[in-house]
């Protein structure tokens, strides 16, 4: 096999044919297929393996073997192209064009080998990119005058033309410079005239199935770029309507075509949008009838058919998003809500994609009534939408179908994401175990609409929930997974109604659930129908908090599911009463009229018998609940209350403290160490929601807690010294490691909710580092606690300055014992990674001025850690230590002190340079794009302004400026070697000149990047180059939001209002 990579003697073609069949067939045995791998790798890796290709595509028989020759030219076009000898690049573009040629003239080869043309194509495309439209300026005349010449020839000519256009309009960016796309699209443009004649010629004249749907083709590609004087000035729109779409075999890309045009807004050829609308709903009865059971013909349809309903669906949606003031009019407005009927059949087919779309359009269409509707109410006149009909009267138009898309809605509700009580495909009831993003995300867009829909007639849709909720109550509807999708859409709308009508309806279907969980048998109904209630009830805090007597049964309901058995019950039972003291926690620590305590002692007085039957994580979650409530509470009874909800597990710790007092190894013991972690979440999760009130509880625990992490340091010592590193492993060791893990997240915890800093500086500060920083330094790496490191970057965050005093000692404990473990690899201790780069970041932005007093190698290791963190592959990692390092350049930036700014770029400017451009042309660290595009800014702005006095290299003979650009260009030049040293040098040169232009200097670094793959060859993503892109409608989204009562969820709402039970 080697004989194939000696490209001194002759080429044979037959042992190339023999290997490529010994990688596809299944004859060869693993060592000989290996082998082909690694032969033809190396072949196509070899700079002269491109000049085999002719000989291979000429002589051999196996169309794998001529496949694997094109990729071995498409390597070379993308990569090598620029350095072959122009005669060599006109060579191989003159056997590209003349082969593509003979392969589509035969009839019968050109419909046998599809795939090779194909990739024949791709390579000629290839060529084209290269050298349209400086070297190659007839590419455009050349093809379309060879394409009458022969049918095939004329078909593969429009793939080819498709393939360019999507190569230059859809797939360009992030793959070719800024100023390579706009020479190619405007050359598409300007000779788009003779591509425009071939097409109508094809379409006017040719009979050939298979041209006419490739011209379609081709010609959906160029419409989103072309002028719009080719498609509303011509006889395209003509040819596309009466004479393709009528057309079954046509149809799809018919349909498709106008669908991409329907899609632009010209006001100047609103009339012609017009007709289009007409003409189209003239013509869709004929093909899909009205009263055509959608859903039903959907199902038993062909591919081709169901892909036409898809189609229309997208061509209503978006004629009607983008054209519908140009047709609301009277004398179409039969025709306009014909379109929204077939839009509500298409919007009722079972096909998730297909109703995506038509959701986005009912959104659309249903803000768009709200937000006329309400600007029409709040000027007092009638103000038009595009037109001049009222807005009131233009939402009574479309009354009947807004009706029936707030039936599909609730018909068709997602689940959200507080419902973990599913059914599963066996018709099983089950918890969820594992979160479905996607139906997360379909019931937030589905929650928008019903929103809308409900603000605009809440009478219907209360009508609607209720009749289908007695359907579910009297079995005429019965199913679990409708009543599930009911009260799913029932608890989307909280907020949409006025107070008085939301209290009529969500009185009217507890008590239709609650008599429901009553009637129906078998555990499997009532668990989703006590789920169902439970959702419902958290959805609706404003209504709780206004009917006190209402939210007292609720809860006691909610303590009744704890009880329940069935998996997920009291889970859920559990996240509701949390959702529900978040919002009404004032509520149960008030003295209502006619009670004597408040509800909270209540509740705690009852504490043992509610948890009674809890699992210990569901126990967490109910003291995070009572503890808003503590939160909520007036500050003279919260230390009374903290001493009822913590006396259990207090009782509990002291009584083990007791036992440990007399032999401290009873904390060894199994079921201790299991009780003392359980205990430690148990505060935690207090600790959580209390805030800064379980000072009171800290104060009992804090001492007795350092004593115990520090025994289990202890023990942990003792046994890694008697048996070694393998301790580290058993079982007793990891449970004392999880007892030290609690009590650093529980301090944390504390601290960050804390709001005295001198009480935390002077009294709990000084105990925690004894106890925590030694026994760090001094644990073997996998004894370390990476949450130690994770509870000293909190206190940075939580006390600032006020920790200046222990800085140095803290990096001294931490940085130099952590940073070997992290420096070796990229995997080992994940999270001691990510804890000491949050640390760093917490010292560089509250701490900065303690750097600066730090000794030099000490500060030394915290740049070389940053720096690390930078080449991390993990992206959190990188972008964390990206983040630090812009925050640290930015302070070195505003010191009052040019010795210190001098002396800290002399020591680590070039190492910074070289690392960030190293991540920066590296495709791994992509999504750092605009992070490091600010530092290569900072970086080079400090140079070209002079901010930098002194040299930053030993070496260093002439100005900083000229240091830098010639050290930039030997970095990339060493780095990339194909790279042309004098395209290098404009880019440097270009980069300095954009310095006060910072979009500029972005395209630039940018288009750089672009230059580089082309030469690298790498087809990678580039979506994240355009960061800044994504984010420009995020701002204007959120503010609309706001602006509608409901849409942002169950949001803030007076718990000291009133309540009303007297009138529930």
């Amino acid at each position: 096999m080697e004989a194939l990579l000696d490209f001194n003697a002759p080429f044979n073609v037959s042992l190339l044919d023999q290997i490529i069949d010994c990688l596809y067939s299944s004859r060869g045995n693993i060592q000989e297929i290996q082998m082909a791998q690694k032969v033809l790798s190396q072949f196509k890796d070899d700079p002269n393996s491109w000049t085999r290709v002719k000989q291979i595509l000429e002589t051999s028989n196996n169309q794998n073997s001529k496949f694997f020759a094109l990729q071995v030219l498409l390597q070379v076009i993308q990569t090598r192209w620029k350095i072959l000898p122009p005669d060599e690049r006109d060579g191989v573009k003159n056997f590209i064009v003349l082969t593509v040629i003979n392969c589509s003239k035969d009839e019968t080869y050109f419909r046998q080998h599809k795939l090779f043309i194909n990739k024949l194509n791709e390579v000629l495309v290839a060529i084209v990119k290269q050298e349209w439209p400086q070297n190659w300026r007839n590419f455009i005349p050349e093809i379309v005058n060879s394409s009458p010449s022969n049918e095939n020839l004329c078909e593969n000519n429009m793939n080819i033309l498709k393939l360019l256009s999507e190569e230059v309009f859809d797939f360009s960016a992030g793959k070719m410079t800024t100023k390579k796309m706009t020479q190619m699209s405007e050359s598409f443009r300007s000779e788009f005239k003779l591509i425009y004649q071939l097409c109508d010629a094809i379409l006017q004249q040719a009979q050939k199935p298979s041209l006419l749907s490739a011209t379609l083709q081709t010609l959906l590609r160029f419409l989103n770029w072309i002028p719009r004087e080719f498609i509303f000035e011509t006889s395209m729109l003509e040819i596309l309507i009466t004479k393709f779409l009528p057309v079954q075999q046509f149809r799809n890309d018919t349909l498709r075509c106008l669908t991409e045009i329907v899609s632009m807004v010209e006001p100047k050829y609103d009339e012609k949008f017009e007709l289009i609308f007409v003409f189209i709903m003239r013509v869709i009865p004929s093909i899909l009838p009205p009263n055509t059971n959608l859903p039903s013909a959907y199902k038993n349809g062909s591919d081709y058919d169901q892909k036409f309903v898809q189609i229309l669906g997208l061509f209503f949606t978006s004629f009607l998003t983008n054209h519908l003031g140009v047709v609301e009019k009277d004398q179409h407005s039969q025709i306009v809500l014909e379109a929204h009927q077939y839009l509500v059949e298409i919007s009722k087919v079972d096909e998730t994609e297909i109703f995506k779309n038509c959701l986005d359009y009912w959104i659309y269409f249903s803000r768009d009534l709200y937000f006329s509707e309400k600007k029409a109410s709040q000027s007092n006149i009638y103000e038009p939408l595009l037109l001049t009909r009222p807005a009131s009267a233009r939402k009574a138009i479309y009354s009947r179908i807004m009706s029936q898309v707030r039936l599909v809605m609730v018909s068709k509700m997602a689940k959200p994401e507080e419902v973990i009580i599913v059914e599963d495909e066996n018709g099983q009831v089950v918890k969820e175990y594992m979160k479905d993003v996607d139906s997360i995300q379909l019931y937030k867009s589905m929650r928008d609409a019903l929103i809308y829909l409900t603000h605009l007639d809440y009478v219907d849709t209360e009508k609607i929930m209720l009749e289908k909720l007695r359907a579910q109550a009297n079995g005429y509807e019965w199913s679990r997974q409708n009543l599930n999708t009911l009260c799913w859409a029932i608890g989307s709308i909280s907020g949409a109604m006025d107070e008085k009508d939301e209290k009529r309806f969500v009185v009217t279907v507890i008590k239709d659930l609650l008599n429901m969980c009553e009637m129906k048998k078998g555990k499997d109904n009532k668990a989703v129908v006590a789920s169902n209630i439970m959702y419902v009830v958290g959805q609706y805090p404003r209504f709780l908090i206004a009917h006190w007597k209402f939210l007292q049964t609720v809860v006691n309901k909610l303590f009744e599911f704890m009880h329940e058995k069935f998996p997920g019950v009291q889970e859920m039972a559990c996240e509701t009463f949390v959702k529900i003291s978040i919002k009404c926690k004032r509520k149960f620590v008030q003295r209502h009229q006619g009670e004597d305590v408040m509800f909270l002692e209540k509740i705690l007085r009852n504490l043992k018998s509610n948890i009674s039957d809890l699992e210990p994580s569901h126990i967490h979650t109910f003291y995070e609940a009572v503890g808003y409530m503590i939160q909520a509470a007036l500050p003279a009874d919260q230390e009374r209350l903290i001493q009822m909800l913590m006396s259990m597990p207090n009782s509990k710790w002291q009584s083990i403290m007791n036992m440990a007092a007399q032999n401290v190894a009873t904390l060894a013991d199994t079921a201790v160490l299991k009780e003392l972690a359980n205990i430690l979440k148990t505060n935690v999760s207090a600790s959580k929601s209390i805030g800064n009130a379980y000072l009171h509880q800290m104060k009992i625990i804090f001492k007795d807690m350092l004593n115990v992490y520090k025994a289990y340091s202890q023990f942990i010592s003792d046994e890694i010294a008697k048996i070694g590193v393998k301790a580290a492993t058993h079982s007793n060791v990891r449970m004392m490691r999880a007892v030290k893990r609690e009590t650093l997240k529980l301090v944390e915890t504390f601290i960050a909710n804390s709001d005295d800093t001198q009480l935390l500086v002077t009294s709990f500060l000084p105990p925690l580092l004894d106890a925590t920083l030694g026994d760090y330094k001094a644990s073997v790496p996998d004894a370390k606690d990476p949450q130690v490191l994770s509870l000293l970057s909190a206190s940075m965050v939580k006390l600032q300055t006020a920790v200046d005093h222990y800085l140095p000692t803290i990096l001294e404990y931490v940085l130099e014992c952590t940073l070997p473990m992290i420096t070796t690899n990229f995997e080992d201790y994940p999270e001691h990674r990510m804890n000491l780069f949050v640390l760093l970041k917490s010292i560089n932005k509250y701490c900065f001025q303690s750097f600066l007093h730090i000794p030099p190698m000490g500060f030394k290791l915290i740049v070389d850690s940053i720096l690390w963190a930078l080449k991390h592959t993990h992206r959190n990692m990188f972008e964390t230590g990206l983040n630090i390092l812009q925050d640290m350049l930015s302070n070195i930036e505003h010191l009052n002190n040019d010795g210190l700014r001098n002396e800290f770029y002399g020591k680590f400017y070039l190492p910074i340079l070289d690392d960030v451009l190293y991540i920066y042309t590296d495709t791994l660290h992509q999504s750092g794009f605009k992070v490091q595009t600010t530092i290569i800014h900072h970086l080079l702005y400090v140079v070209a302004t002079n901010k930098i006095t002194a040299p930053i290299s030993e070496g260093q003979t002439v100005s900083t400026d000229v240091f830098v650009k010639q050290h930039i260009h030997d970095v990339l030049i060493q780095s990339f070697s194909n790279l042309n040293s004098q395209y290098l040098t404009q880019f440097i040169v270009a980069l300095f000149g954009y310095i006060h232009q910072e979009q500029e200097f972005t395209n630039c670094l940018r288009d750089f990047l672009v230059t580089l793959r082309e030469y690298q060859g790498e087809d990678v993503d580039v979506s994240d180059l355009y960061f800044e892109e994504k984010q420009k409608k995020e701002i204007e989204s959120r503010q609309l939001r706001e602006s509608v009562p409901g849409l942002d969820g169950p949001s803030a709402v007076n718990e000291l209002a009133q309540s009303y039970d007297d009138d529930l």
